[in-house]
């Protein structure tokens, strides 16, 4: 019998950006995104290019595999403004 270990795969990963600005209402609005990058370092260029555009960007990341309905912890890694509570 044969001991071969598959190394195991890695999930997919969402990794995204938005941005937020206030209505005259002072309610908080995406002014861009939910747009998912390539790169944590490319989502964070984006995020910072965002940043001097608008009230709020938040940048984060997180494994997961939308068909099977399985998300991981989110990272936050960028995070400018004020931002909505995310959940």
């Amino acid at each position: 019998m044969s001991d071969h270990i598959l190394p195991s795969q890695k999930k997919p990963k969402l990794i995204v950006v938005v941005a937020f600005d206030c209505g005259e209402d002072g309610e908080m609005f995406t002014a861009f995104g939910p747009v998912d990058q390539q790169s944590e370092d490319r989502v964070i260029r984006t995020a910072r290019a965002l940043a001097g555009k608008h009230v709020g960007v938040i940048a984060w990341s997180r494994e997961a595999d939308p068909a099977l309905g399985d998300y991981g912890p989110t990272t936050t890694l960028f995070v400018s403004g004020d931002v909505p509570d995310m959940e």
